[in-house]
């Protein structure tokens, strides 16, 4: 097996640290081209049976795009409702969707139908066909990274009215909505962090059984 140098291996490592949730955009446009490159991330991600689930929408429409956003901000509404107090607060002031600005926003799927794999490893454990989605999108993710785009995603949706909305086959399930662009301001902390929202663990919690 390949094994790579020690200053590879601190490169990633940087690039996993620097992956951030980004919500806050500048509206310039992404290079077809820059784009292409990150998306075939894709192709190279391990999936259940060789299933290959991922199902990936460009959201370019003024009437889909208005749709997403209206779904996210009736569920980001009623998620605020959900709190209370100091939690209430800090929640009313997050910055939970860049989907205003970003200039690219891309929906991905599931399809849970396919026989493309003829269901190996899926039978006892079919949820490993969105499990292999999301390895997909982590990909992606590090691969926008490391040309200095930023990703974020947004999971206050409603996901069947998102479905609906983008007519896409009943056997498709949502697993993120996601907007991509150059970030106004890169952070090697997680803003929910910065805003006291929550606080990232120093330590793996592992037991021995």
């Amino acid at each position: 097996m390949q094994a790579f140098s020690s200053d590879f291996q601190s490169d990633l490592e940087t690039l996993m640290r620097w992956r951030r949730d980004v919500r806050r955009f500048r509206t310039d446009p992404v290079d077809e081209a820059l784009l292409t490159e990150c998306l075939d991330a894709f192709l190279l991600a391990p999936s259940v049976g060789l299933s290959e689930p991922w199902r990936v929408i460009r959201v370019e429409s003024a009437r889909a795009r208005a749709a997403a956003l209206a779904n996210y901000s009736a569920a980001n509404k009623a998620a605020l409702a959900g709190y209370s107090g100091d939690k209430a607060k800090i929640y009313a002031n997050l910055k939970l969707s860049g989907m205003a600005d970003a200039p690219v926003q891309l929906a991905v799927f599931c399809d849970e139908g396919t026989d493309k794999g003829a269901g190996l490893g899926a039978g006892t454990m079919p949820e490993m066909r969105r499990y292999s989605v999301v390895t997909a999108i982590m990909l992606f993710w590090l691969a926008a990274r490391a040309r200095g785009l930023g990703l974020g995603w947004v999971s206050i949706l409603d996901p069947v009215a998102l479905c609906r909305d983008l007519d896409v086959p009943d056997s498709w399930a949502l697993v993120g909505y996601f907007c991509l662009g150059w970030p106004e301001e890169v952070a090697d902390t997680p803003e929910l962090e910065d805003t006291g929202w929550e606080a990232r663990r120093g330590q793996l919690p592992i037991d021995v059984r």
